[in-house]
């Protein structure tokens, strides 16, 4: 199954953000999407997930157009992780992850005993089971950006998108969330993340796809697009290029 977007025309009612944008997503794959603050990397994530109507274009999932799924229909099939955020109320962890799988039940019944199951083991699998009985409201960001990650896979989706994922943790917890990226492609997970980070794309990604004012500057796999001169033009400043051992990465200036 792939996430499509044709031909799109994305942005908001009184304004276009980006046009002329084609982007493919497949299981088993993972697509970092690049850019500077602005670039509309955000607005095209809002696109293809259905929360915002394209301007013109089509987003299709599997054979048939978005629009002819419902929105429990979406929510078993494609889970959303948004760049972190605080919650109003103080549910708990546990509460928090468990939201993950109303779209496998009724919103009025209470979890059963396999979502409470699914949803341990998605805890235990971002290392964060100790925080289950804590308010979601009295840890740190990068806890929160974990118990969102764990949500998300406990929904059991085939595609997850991330609105830079890493944006609030740790090195150490960074390097954590690109490896389980890794391992959610190799489940047979689509993955899609936006990040600011190069380097998070040539570890973690199969292709990347570079956005900038609105509009596609390349895309292709890693190794090919991710390229000093095609960062430089995508960040329009400067970009060194490292070689350690066989390996690459990229520092700015």
């Amino acid at each position: 199954m792939n996430i499509e977007g044709r031909a799109l025309t994305i942005g908001y009612p009184d304004r276009t953000v980006g046009h002329g944008l084609d982007v493919t997503l497949a299981t088993g794959e993972v697509l970092a999407l690049l850019g500077p603050n602005g670039g509309g990397k955000t607005t095209l994530l809002k696109t293809l997930l259905g929360l915002l109507r394209p301007k013109a274009g089509e987003v299709r999932l599997g054979d048939k157009p978005l629009d002819n799924y419902s929105i429990r229909e979406r929510a078993r099939v494609i889970a959303y992780v948004p760049q972190v955020h605080i919650s109003t109320f103080a549910f708990t962890v546990e509460n928090v992850v468990l939201m993950g799988r109303t779209a496998h039940g009724s919103l009025f019944s209470g979890p059963s005993a396999k979502d409470r199951g699914v949803a341990q083991a998605a805890l235990e699998r971002f290392g964060i089971a100790a925080l289950a009985a804590r308010p979601y409201t009295m840890i740190s960001g990068g806890e929160r950006q974990l118990v969102l990650l764990a949500r998300a896979l406990a929904q059991e989706p085939q595609f997850i998108v991330l609105d830079e994922p890493t944006a609030s943790l740790d090195f150490g917890n960074q390097g954590m969330v690109m490896s389980e990226i890794r391992a959610l492609a190799k489940s047979g997970h689509g993955v899609l993340f936006t990040t600011h980070d190069p380097n998070h794309a040539l570890r973690a990604a199969d292709r990347a796809y570079l956005l900038r004012e609105g509009k596609r500057l390349d895309e292709g796999p890693v190794d090919t697009v991710l390229q000093r001169v095609q960062l430089e033009a995508l960040y329009g400043a400067p970009v060194q290029l490292i070689f350690d051992e066989n390996r690459r990465a990229f520092l700015p200036g």
